[in-house]
Protein backbone atom coordinates (compact mmCIF):
# COMPACT_ATOMS: atom_id res chain seq x y z
CA UNK A 1 0.00 0.00 0.00
CA UNK A 2 1.44 3.35 -0.73
CA UNK A 3 1.71 5.92 1.70
CA UNK A 4 0.91 9.52 1.05
CA UNK A 5 3.32 12.20 3.14
CA UNK A 6 2.51 12.89 6.74
CA UNK A 7 -0.29 15.43 6.84
CA UNK A 8 -2.61 15.74 10.40
CA UNK A 9 -5.78 14.59 8.99
CA UNK A 10 -5.55 11.40 6.37
CA UNK A 11 -8.16 10.48 4.16
CA UNK A 12 -7.99 7.08 3.08
CA UNK A 13 -6.36 5.56 -0.05
CA UNK A 14 -10.60 4.48 -1.16
CA UNK A 15 -11.75 8.05 -0.55
CA UNK A 16 -8.41 9.40 -2.87
CA UNK A 17 -9.41 7.26 -5.37
CA UNK A 18 -12.75 8.06 -5.46
CA UNK A 19 -12.57 11.88 -5.34
CA UNK A 20 -9.88 11.46 -8.28
CA UNK A 21 -12.04 9.70 -10.15
CA UNK A 22 -15.20 12.42 -9.63
CA UNK A 23 -12.74 14.92 -10.11
CA UNK A 24 -11.03 13.60 -13.27
CA UNK A 25 -14.73 12.00 -14.53
CA UNK A 26 -15.76 15.36 -14.73
CA UNK A 27 -14.67 16.24 -18.77
CA UNK A 28 -15.92 12.98 -19.71
CA UNK A 29 -19.26 13.82 -18.16
CA UNK A 30 -19.51 17.52 -19.15
CA UNK A 31 -18.77 16.16 -22.74
CA UNK A 32 -19.61 12.84 -24.06
CA UNK A 33 -22.94 12.59 -22.14
CA UNK A 34 -23.86 16.11 -23.75
CA UNK A 35 -22.82 14.88 -27.44
CA UNK A 36 -26.41 12.64 -27.84
CA UNK A 37 -28.32 16.39 -27.12
CA UNK A 38 -26.92 18.43 -30.04
CA UNK A 39 -28.99 16.98 -32.49
CA UNK A 40 -31.51 17.92 -30.57
CA UNK A 41 -30.97 20.99 -29.18
CA UNK A 42 -30.22 22.42 -32.75
CA UNK A 43 -33.62 21.71 -33.89
CA UNK A 44 -35.30 23.44 -31.03
CA UNK A 45 -33.14 26.42 -30.40
CA UNK A 46 -33.66 26.90 -34.45
CA UNK A 47 -29.57 27.22 -33.87
CA UNK A 48 -27.20 26.91 -36.76
CA UNK A 49 -24.23 24.29 -37.03
CA UNK A 50 -21.55 26.31 -36.31
CA UNK A 51 -23.51 28.19 -33.16
CA UNK A 52 -24.41 24.84 -31.81
CA UNK A 53 -20.37 23.27 -31.99
CA UNK A 54 -19.66 26.70 -30.46
CA UNK A 55 -21.52 25.11 -27.36
CA UNK A 56 -18.19 22.71 -26.94
CA UNK A 57 -15.69 24.55 -28.60
CA UNK A 58 -16.56 27.27 -25.96
CA UNK A 59 -16.49 24.73 -22.93
CA UNK A 60 -13.16 23.82 -24.19
CA UNK A 61 -11.50 26.70 -24.67
CA UNK A 62 -12.35 28.07 -21.11
CA UNK A 63 -11.54 25.08 -19.82
CA UNK A 64 -8.13 25.42 -20.65
CA UNK A 65 -7.96 29.15 -20.22
CA UNK A 66 -9.15 29.23 -16.89
CA UNK A 67 -7.02 26.04 -15.69
CA UNK A 68 -4.14 28.69 -16.09
CA UNK A 69 -5.70 30.58 -13.08
CA UNK A 70 -7.15 28.07 -10.91
CA UNK A 71 -3.93 26.27 -10.71
CA UNK A 72 -2.27 29.48 -8.69
CA UNK A 73 -5.82 29.75 -7.14
CA UNK A 74 -5.05 26.51 -5.70
CA UNK A 75 -1.32 26.99 -4.58
CA UNK A 76 -2.43 30.49 -2.91
CA UNK A 77 -5.76 29.44 -1.15
CA UNK A 78 -4.99 25.75 -0.98
CA UNK A 79 -7.66 22.80 -2.82
CA UNK A 80 -10.44 23.12 -1.05
CA UNK A 81 -11.89 26.62 -1.61
CA UNK A 82 -11.06 26.20 -5.17
CA UNK A 83 -12.91 23.33 -5.74
CA UNK A 84 -15.96 24.32 -3.55
CA UNK A 85 -16.09 27.49 -5.90
CA UNK A 86 -15.42 25.74 -9.00
CA UNK A 87 -17.82 22.68 -8.57
CA UNK A 88 -20.77 25.70 -7.00
CA UNK A 89 -20.03 27.85 -10.73
CA UNK A 90 -20.35 24.37 -12.58
CA UNK A 91 -23.31 23.04 -11.14
CA UNK A 92 -25.07 26.33 -11.58
CA UNK A 93 -24.08 26.83 -14.49
CA UNK A 94 -25.19 23.52 -15.58
CA UNK A 95 -28.50 24.21 -14.15
CA UNK A 96 -28.45 27.80 -16.41
CA UNK A 97 -27.67 25.68 -19.47
CA UNK A 98 -30.97 23.64 -19.15
CA UNK A 99 -32.83 26.52 -18.91
CA UNK A 100 -31.44 28.76 -21.70
CA UNK A 101 -33.89 30.18 -23.53
CA UNK A 102 -31.62 30.60 -26.83
CA UNK A 103 -28.80 29.05 -28.44
CA UNK A 104 -26.70 32.58 -27.20
CA UNK A 105 -27.68 31.76 -23.64
CA UNK A 106 -25.97 28.22 -23.26
CA UNK A 107 -23.07 29.15 -25.19
CA UNK A 108 -22.29 31.40 -22.67
CA UNK A 109 -23.32 28.53 -19.71
CA UNK A 110 -21.34 26.35 -21.10
CA UNK A 111 -18.45 28.39 -21.06
CA UNK A 112 -19.03 28.82 -17.64
CA UNK A 113 -19.50 25.73 -16.86
CA UNK A 114 -15.89 25.47 -18.58
CA UNK A 115 -14.41 27.36 -16.08
CA UNK A 116 -15.85 25.26 -13.04
CA UNK A 117 -14.59 22.19 -14.83
CA UNK A 118 -10.91 23.84 -14.71
CA UNK A 119 -10.68 23.90 -10.95
CA UNK A 120 -12.02 20.02 -10.39
CA UNK A 121 -9.29 18.64 -12.98
CA UNK A 122 -6.50 20.99 -11.99
CA UNK A 123 -6.94 20.88 -8.34
CA UNK A 124 -7.61 16.59 -9.09
CA UNK A 125 -4.19 16.64 -10.47
CA UNK A 126 -2.18 18.70 -7.90
CA UNK A 127 -4.16 16.29 -5.07
CA UNK A 128 -2.21 13.33 -6.03
CA UNK A 129 1.45 15.40 -6.40
CA UNK A 130 0.16 16.94 -2.66
CA UNK A 131 -0.36 12.89 -1.22
CA UNK A 132 2.32 10.71 -3.09
CA UNK A 133 5.64 10.75 -4.55
CA UNK A 134 5.85 10.58 -8.57
CA UNK A 135 6.15 7.23 -9.08
CA UNK A 136 3.45 5.89 -6.49
CA UNK A 137 1.05 8.95 -7.54
CA UNK A 138 0.98 7.54 -11.03
CA UNK A 139 0.10 4.19 -10.00
CA UNK A 140 -3.04 6.11 -7.72
CA UNK A 141 -3.94 7.93 -10.95
CA UNK A 142 -3.67 5.24 -13.07
CA UNK A 143 -6.65 3.77 -10.60
CA UNK A 144 -8.05 6.85 -11.08
CA UNK A 145 -8.39 7.22 -14.72
CA UNK A 146 -9.76 3.34 -14.72
CA UNK A 147 -13.27 4.73 -12.86
CA UNK A 148 -13.00 7.68 -15.39
CA UNK A 149 -12.92 4.98 -18.35
CA UNK A 150 -16.07 3.80 -16.37
CA UNK A 151 -17.46 7.08 -16.56
CA UNK A 152 -16.66 7.72 -20.33
CA UNK A 153 -18.08 4.07 -21.11
CA UNK A 154 -21.52 5.51 -19.28
CA UNK A 155 -21.53 8.98 -20.30
CA UNK A 156 -22.97 8.49 -23.99
CA UNK A 157 -25.25 5.60 -23.39
CA UNK A 158 -27.16 7.66 -20.45
CA UNK A 159 -27.07 10.55 -22.65
CA UNK A 160 -28.65 9.20 -25.29
CA UNK A 161 -30.91 7.39 -23.45
CA UNK A 162 -32.44 10.39 -21.61
CA UNK A 163 -32.66 13.03 -24.74
CA UNK A 164 -34.55 9.79 -26.24
CA UNK A 165 -36.48 9.28 -23.18
CA UNK A 166 -37.18 13.33 -22.07
CA UNK A 167 -35.22 15.90 -23.51
CA UNK A 168 -31.53 17.94 -24.39
CA UNK A 169 -32.89 19.97 -21.22
CA UNK A 170 -32.98 17.17 -19.10
CA UNK A 171 -29.46 15.83 -20.20
CA UNK A 172 -28.02 19.06 -19.02
CA UNK A 173 -29.83 18.55 -15.49
CA UNK A 174 -28.18 15.09 -15.41
CA UNK A 175 -24.94 16.89 -15.35
CA UNK A 176 -26.17 19.67 -12.88
CA UNK A 177 -26.92 16.88 -10.71
CA UNK A 178 -23.38 14.72 -10.95
CA UNK A 179 -21.72 18.52 -10.21
CA UNK A 180 -24.02 18.67 -6.96
CA UNK A 181 -22.88 15.13 -5.90
CA UNK A 182 -19.58 15.79 -6.35
CA UNK A 183 -19.64 19.39 -4.44
CA UNK A 184 -21.26 17.23 -1.92
CA UNK A 185 -18.52 14.20 -1.96
CA UNK A 186 -15.91 17.45 -1.56
CA UNK A 187 -17.27 19.38 0.98
CA UNK A 188 -17.83 16.10 3.29
CA UNK A 189 -14.83 14.20 2.74
CA UNK A 190 -12.15 16.22 1.28
CA UNK A 191 -9.42 17.46 3.76
CA UNK A 192 -7.02 19.64 2.71
CA UNK A 193 -3.75 18.27 1.00
CA UNK A 194 -1.98 21.61 -0.25
CA UNK A 195 1.60 21.42 1.91
CA UNK A 196 2.09 24.88 2.15
CA UNK A 197 -0.17 27.70 1.00
CA UNK A 198 1.97 30.24 -1.25
CA UNK A 199 0.57 33.73 -0.55
CA UNK A 200 2.33 35.34 -3.52
CA UNK A 201 1.18 32.27 -6.30
CA UNK A 202 -1.24 34.65 -7.90
CA UNK A 203 0.66 37.71 -7.70
CA UNK A 204 1.68 38.77 -11.17
CA UNK A 205 5.75 38.90 -10.69
CA UNK A 206 5.96 35.51 -8.64
CA UNK A 207 3.31 33.41 -11.13
CA UNK A 208 5.46 34.90 -14.32
CA UNK A 209 8.01 33.43 -12.55
CA UNK A 210 6.61 30.52 -11.22
CA UNK A 211 5.07 29.84 -14.87
CA UNK A 212 8.99 30.45 -16.30
CA UNK A 213 10.40 27.77 -13.87
CA UNK A 214 7.52 25.00 -14.53
CA UNK A 215 8.17 25.69 -17.98
CA UNK A 216 11.83 25.76 -18.56
CA UNK A 217 12.17 22.35 -16.33
CA UNK A 218 13.47 19.82 -18.85
CA UNK A 219 11.38 16.92 -16.73
CA UNK A 220 7.99 19.15 -17.25
CA UNK A 221 8.26 20.04 -20.73
CA UNK A 222 9.56 16.15 -21.27
CA UNK A 223 5.63 14.91 -19.85
CA UNK A 224 4.24 17.53 -20.99
CA UNK A 225 4.49 17.19 -24.33
CA UNK A 226 4.04 13.37 -23.88
CA UNK A 227 0.65 14.12 -22.49
CA UNK A 228 -0.39 16.76 -25.37
CA UNK A 229 0.43 14.88 -27.89
CA UNK A 230 -1.27 11.41 -26.13
CA UNK A 231 -4.23 13.50 -25.15
CA UNK A 232 -4.22 15.11 -28.98
CA UNK A 233 -4.12 11.54 -31.08
CA UNK A 234 -7.41 10.26 -28.71
CA UNK A 235 -9.14 13.69 -29.24
CA UNK A 236 -8.83 12.90 -33.58
CA UNK A 237 -10.62 9.95 -32.48
CA UNK A 238 -12.99 11.83 -30.02
CA UNK A 239 -13.88 14.42 -32.67
CA UNK A 240 -13.48 12.49 -35.99
CA UNK A 241 -14.88 9.33 -35.72
CA UNK A 242 -18.37 10.01 -35.89
CA UNK A 243 -17.91 11.17 -38.92
CA UNK A 244 -15.89 8.00 -40.17
CA UNK A 245 -17.73 5.36 -39.04
CA UNK A 246 -21.45 7.17 -39.10
CA UNK A 247 -21.07 9.44 -42.72
CA UNK A 248 -18.39 7.37 -44.15
CA UNK A 249 -18.20 3.71 -43.56
CA UNK A 250 -22.33 3.20 -43.05
CA UNK A 251 -22.47 2.26 -39.19
CA UNK A 252 -25.78 2.76 -37.22
CA UNK A 253 -25.64 5.24 -34.42
CA UNK A 254 -25.35 2.12 -32.09
CA UNK A 255 -23.17 0.19 -33.58
CA UNK A 256 -21.12 3.61 -33.28
CA UNK A 257 -21.66 3.75 -29.52
CA UNK A 258 -21.07 0.10 -29.25
CA UNK A 259 -17.61 0.97 -31.10
CA UNK A 260 -16.93 4.17 -28.68
CA UNK A 261 -17.64 2.02 -25.68
CA UNK A 262 -15.32 -0.70 -26.87
CA UNK A 263 -12.67 1.85 -27.18
CA UNK A 264 -13.37 3.09 -23.54
CA UNK A 265 -12.72 -1.05 -22.22
CA UNK A 266 -9.08 -1.01 -24.39
CA UNK A 267 -8.34 2.24 -22.39
CA UNK A 268 -9.31 0.37 -19.46
CA UNK A 269 -6.90 -2.10 -19.95
CA UNK A 270 -4.16 -0.16 -20.56
CA UNK A 271 -4.93 1.67 -17.09
CA UNK A 272 -4.62 -1.52 -15.41
CA UNK A 273 -1.81 -3.31 -17.60
CA UNK A 274 -0.22 0.62 -16.41
CA UNK A 275 0.00 -0.39 -12.80
CA UNK A 276 2.18 -3.62 -13.65
CA UNK A 277 4.20 -1.42 -15.73
CA UNK A 278 4.91 0.99 -12.94
CA UNK A 279 5.58 -1.71 -10.83
CA UNK A 280 8.44 -3.57 -12.86
CA UNK A 281 9.50 -0.94 -14.49
CA UNK A 282 8.73 2.58 -13.26
CA UNK A 283 7.43 5.50 -14.64
CA UNK A 284 10.04 6.12 -17.82
CA UNK A 285 10.11 2.25 -18.50
CA UNK A 286 6.25 2.05 -18.81
CA UNK A 287 5.83 4.81 -20.90
CA UNK A 288 8.68 3.21 -23.14
CA UNK A 289 6.51 0.22 -23.41
CA UNK A 290 3.44 1.75 -23.79
CA UNK A 291 4.77 3.38 -26.72
CA UNK A 292 4.76 0.62 -28.85
CA UNK A 293 0.93 0.20 -28.62
CA UNK A 294 1.18 3.53 -29.91
CA UNK A 295 3.02 2.88 -32.81
CA UNK A 296 1.30 -0.15 -33.30
CA UNK A 297 -1.86 1.36 -33.94
CA UNK A 298 -0.89 5.05 -35.48
CA UNK A 299 1.26 2.92 -38.07
CA UNK A 300 -1.43 0.77 -38.49
CA UNK A 301 -4.47 3.17 -38.98
CA UNK A 302 -2.12 5.26 -41.25
CA UNK A 303 -1.18 1.94 -43.69
CA UNK A 304 -4.42 0.90 -43.85
CA UNK A 305 -6.03 4.11 -45.38
CA UNK A 306 -3.23 5.31 -47.34
CA UNK A 307 -3.80 1.64 -48.67
CA UNK A 308 -7.73 2.13 -49.54
CA UNK A 309 -8.87 -0.22 -47.08
CA UNK A 310 -11.74 1.57 -46.29
CA UNK A 311 -13.87 -0.51 -43.48
CA UNK A 312 -15.10 -0.56 -39.55
CA UNK A 313 -12.07 -3.18 -38.54
CA UNK A 314 -9.26 -1.11 -40.49
CA UNK A 315 -9.75 1.81 -38.24
CA UNK A 316 -11.24 0.28 -34.79
CA UNK A 317 -8.14 -2.19 -33.95
CA UNK A 318 -5.88 0.38 -34.36
CA UNK A 319 -7.83 2.36 -32.45
CA UNK A 320 -7.95 0.15 -29.88
CA UNK A 321 -4.07 -0.15 -29.94
CA UNK A 322 -3.76 3.55 -29.72
CA UNK A 323 -6.06 3.33 -26.38
CA UNK A 324 -4.13 0.60 -24.64
CA UNK A 325 -0.77 3.01 -24.79
CA UNK A 326 -3.55 6.13 -24.01
CA UNK A 327 -4.33 4.02 -20.68
CA UNK A 328 -0.18 4.47 -19.90
CA UNK A 329 0.86 7.32 -21.33
CA UNK A 330 -1.98 9.72 -18.91
CA UNK A 331 -1.28 8.45 -16.16
CA UNK A 332 2.77 8.61 -16.16
CA UNK A 333 2.30 11.55 -18.05
CA UNK A 334 0.02 13.76 -15.55
CA UNK A 335 1.94 12.70 -12.63
CA UNK A 336 5.53 13.21 -13.99
CA UNK A 337 4.52 16.58 -14.78
CA UNK A 338 3.96 17.48 -11.85
CA UNK A 339 6.65 15.72 -10.24
CA UNK A 340 9.01 17.92 -9.44
CA UNK A 341 7.25 20.64 -7.99
CA UNK A 342 5.37 19.60 -4.86
CA UNK A 343 5.42 23.29 -3.74
CA UNK A 344 3.78 24.59 -7.04
CA UNK A 345 1.38 21.31 -7.91
CA UNK A 346 -1.42 23.67 -9.20
CA UNK A 347 0.60 25.95 -11.48
CA UNK A 348 2.55 22.73 -12.94
CA UNK A 349 -1.09 20.87 -13.46
CA UNK A 350 -2.61 24.18 -15.19
CA UNK A 351 0.15 24.50 -17.46
CA UNK A 352 0.25 21.16 -18.40
CA UNK A 353 -3.49 21.28 -18.95
CA UNK A 354 -3.32 24.01 -20.65
CA UNK A 355 -1.10 22.72 -23.15
CA UNK A 356 -3.09 19.73 -23.62
CA UNK A 357 -6.43 21.52 -24.34
CA UNK A 358 -4.23 23.74 -26.69
CA UNK A 359 -3.60 20.78 -28.65
CA UNK A 360 -7.35 19.22 -29.16
CA UNK A 361 -7.88 22.34 -30.11
CA UNK A 362 -5.49 22.80 -32.93
CA UNK A 363 -6.72 19.23 -33.46
CA UNK A 364 -10.68 20.87 -33.73
CA UNK A 365 -9.30 23.27 -36.47
CA UNK A 366 -7.42 20.69 -38.55
CA UNK A 367 -10.68 18.60 -38.78
CA UNK A 368 -12.93 21.32 -39.34
CA UNK A 369 -10.26 22.90 -41.89
CA UNK A 370 -9.25 19.43 -43.93
CA UNK A 371 -13.17 17.57 -45.06
CA UNK A 372 -11.94 15.78 -47.77
CA UNK A 373 -14.90 12.32 -47.50
CA UNK A 374 -12.34 10.42 -46.38
CA UNK A 375 -10.55 8.30 -42.79
CA UNK A 376 -7.15 10.12 -44.13
CA UNK A 377 -7.10 13.28 -42.06
CA UNK A 378 -8.64 11.57 -39.09
CA UNK A 379 -5.88 8.64 -39.79
CA UNK A 380 -2.65 10.57 -40.30
CA UNK A 381 -3.28 13.76 -38.20
CA UNK A 382 -3.66 11.04 -35.53
CA UNK A 383 -0.49 8.99 -36.82
CA UNK A 384 1.21 12.05 -37.03
CA UNK A 385 0.95 12.75 -32.94
CA UNK A 386 1.41 9.31 -32.07
CA UNK A 387 4.94 9.39 -33.64
CA UNK A 388 6.09 12.65 -31.84
CA UNK A 389 4.38 10.96 -28.79
CA UNK A 390 6.52 7.85 -29.55
CA UNK A 391 9.75 9.96 -30.04
CA UNK A 392 9.16 12.17 -27.27
CA UNK A 393 8.03 8.83 -24.96
CA UNK A 394 11.73 6.96 -26.07
CA UNK A 395 13.87 10.31 -25.94
CA UNK A 396 12.63 13.22 -23.99
CA UNK A 397 11.13 11.29 -21.22
CA UNK A 398 14.24 8.44 -21.27
CA UNK A 399 16.89 11.38 -20.57
CA UNK A 400 14.92 14.20 -18.59
CA UNK A 401 11.81 11.78 -17.07
CA UNK A 402 13.02 11.51 -13.48
CA UNK A 403 10.38 13.55 -11.26
CA UNK A 404 12.67 12.36 -8.28
CA UNK A 405 15.43 10.51 -8.21
CA UNK A 406 13.57 7.45 -9.11
CA UNK A 407 15.42 4.51 -10.79
CA UNK A 408 14.22 3.37 -14.14
CA UNK A 409 13.07 -0.14 -12.89
CA UNK A 410 11.58 0.96 -9.33
CA UNK A 411 11.24 -1.89 -6.98
CA UNK A 412 7.50 -3.62 -7.25
CA UNK A 413 5.00 -1.74 -4.29
CA UNK A 414 1.36 -3.26 -4.46
CA UNK A 415 -0.51 0.26 -4.77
Amino acid sequence: MVSPVPAPHRMSPAVVVLLLTLLLGIQPITTDLYLPALPTLQRELSASLAATQLTLSALIICFGLAQLVCGPLADRFGRRPVLLVGLSVYTLASVGGAMAPSIDWLIAWRALQGAGMAAAVTCGRSIVRDLYPPHDGARVMSRALSGLGVIAMASPLVGGMVVQWFSWQAALMVVAVCGALMLGVVAWHYEETVPLRDPRATQIGPLLHNWAAVAGHPTFRAWTLLSGFAYGGLFFLLAGSSFVYIGLLGTSKVTYGLIMLSQSFAYIVGTFWCRRLLARHGLRGAVRRGALFTLAGCVGMATLSLAGVHAVWAVLLPSWLYCVGHGVHQPCGQTGAIGPFPDKAGTAASLSGFWMMLVAFGVGLFLGGSASGTVLPMALGMSTLGLLLCATAWTLVQRHGDPAGEPLAAQARPA
